[in-house]
């Protein structure tokens, strides 16, 4: 609907500084024609958005507008307070705030119920790394850094796509060069990140799916008995669907992770509230991790 495309593009507009005609027709899957009529129909309606010819040009809302926040709710104003903020967390711009300032928000620190704050324990580390991300993203440029896996360290080329918040945690989803595949990398394992401003071809790309049970896919399956005292931990990490109970209350889980040595690290941190069931050689190959571990602290 017409409509529901005008509200899109202010959307859009309200979010960037400056969008070209061409992006936002395809953005809407319409002509540029039909984006220039909607941007003289927003007009109209009282909202100044201003067009540059040009190499750097694009349709832009003019500097000062504010928005009649009256056009929205008290529950829009305090879902859109809530998420700006969460943003605002681990931004090193003042992007989200003078958005805010744009629809005419007065942010206070009792707005809303909902405190949502992203960020890491140092926060000066992760603004940077966003920022350079996400300008890499937008102009489809190449990021290179050294990245910390449990497999090896190694430096990798990428293709931008994605900034992913989720098991929390900062991660970019991008293209590797290297594996020749998507990929996921945290940012907190990131280091050495340059943007040398190299630019690729934007390529076709699944969508993104997050996937809760994020090792289902490696090549370790294994049965696990935790202690009923961690069963805390086994709900926070995985839900309450997945673990099985004994008459006890100690919780069974059936999984495959990525592979044998990052399940024995895994387990490591449960210290003695887990027990590997099955198979058997991951037993014998656990207990013999153990003794090596008892051999360094034997007195």
């Amino acid at each position: 609907m017409k409509t529901d495309r005008l509200i899109g593009i202010l959307s859009v507009l309200l979010q960037n500084e400056k969008m070209t005609a061409a992006r936002l027709a395809e953005k809407f899957e319409v002509s540029p024609r039909t984006i220039y009529r909607d941007i003289d129909d927003i007009c109209r309606a009282g909202i100044p958005i201003a067009a540059e010819r040009g190499t750097n040009g694009g349709v832009y809302i003019m500097e000062g507008f504010k928005l009649d926040k009256t056009l929205l709710s008290s529950d829009d104003m305090s879902a859109i307070i809530a998420g700006l903020k969460s943003l605002d967390s681990v931004s090193g711009t003042k992007r989200y705030r003078q958005l805010m300032d744009k629809l005419d928000m007065a942010v206070t620190e009792s707005s809303g119920c909902v405190v949502i704050d992203l960020s890491m324990w140092d926060k000066t580390e992760l603004a940077p790394k966003l920022e350079l991300v996400k300008q890499a993203a937008e102009n489809c440029e190449l990021i290179i850094f050294t990245y910390y896996s449990p497999q090896s360290t190694e430096q990798r080329t990428i293709e931008p796509y994605k900034l992913i918040y989720q098991w929390s945690g900062w991660y970019v989803w991008g293209y590797c060069l290297k594996r020749k595949d998507m990929r996921l990398f945290k940012l907190s394992r990131m280091t050495e990140l340059f943007n040398r401003h190299i630019p690729f071809e934007p390529r076709d790309i699944p969508t993104y799916v997050c996937d809760k049970l994020r090792h289902t896919r490696g090549g370790a399956a294994a049965e696990v008995r935790f202690d009923k005292s961690v069963k805390w931990r086994i709900i926070d990490e995985f839900g309450a669907e997945l673990p099985e109970y004994d008459e006890e209350g100690n919780v069974y889980l059936k999984f495959t992770w990525q592979d044998v040595p990052a399940l024995f690290n895994y387990i490591l941190t449960f210290g003695d509230k887990a027990e590997i069931i099955s198979p058997k050689e991951y037993r014998r190959e656990f207990s013999e991790l153990l003794k090596n571990i008892s051999d360094k602290y034997d007195i």
